[in-house]
């Protein structure tokens, strides 16, 4: 369905506009859908990201700076993010041996299992979208992107 079509726009929409809106409007898409896959697992998607990172981090403590620049939402409030993780027993979080400013983050084995249950359904959640594009369309779109957000 075109995007004029979904906003119900009645004048044409420039290129530059339209291309916007679809993006904005598909990401808002993907994450509702996304939502709906966590939502059962009490987990929002930036601390579902957080939990990535570290499981990323093979064990191995990470600060909080390293998580911040490796978030997809840099607005992100990491620490908030960690301090629900904590809550769920899914991270840990100590002081820093070498620097008592900062804080280390280690994901825990509670944490490891759920992404390992989770891993399955977010597999076909990003399947659910990929099956109207060819390898080849999917290849082309996300050179696609990674050159429209080279601004």
């Amino acid at each position: 369905m075109k995007i004029e079509d979904i906003i119900k726009s009645t004048k044409a929409l420039s290129l530059g506009k339209r291309t916007v809106l679809n993006i904005l409007y598909t990401q808002n898409l993907v994450s509702e859908k996304f939502a709906e896959v966590l939502k059962p697992y009490e987990l929002s998607s930036e601390q579902y990201n957080v939990l990535r990172i570290l499981r990323g981090q093979k064990a191995k403590p990470t600060n909080m700076c390293v998580i911040q620049e490796r978030m997809l939402a840099k607005t992100s409030n990491t620490t908030r993010l960690v301090d629900k993780l904590l809550l769920k027993e899914l991270v840990t979080r100590e002081v820093c041996p070498q620097n008592r400013r900062k804080m280390e983050v280690t994901i825990t084995q509670k944490g490891l299992d759920l992404l390992d249950e989770l891993d399955p359904k977010v597999d076909q959640h990003e399947q659910l979208f990929a099956q109207n594009l060819t390898v080849e369309e999917q290849e082309l779109l996300n050179d696609l992107l990674e050159r429209y957000r080279t601004i």
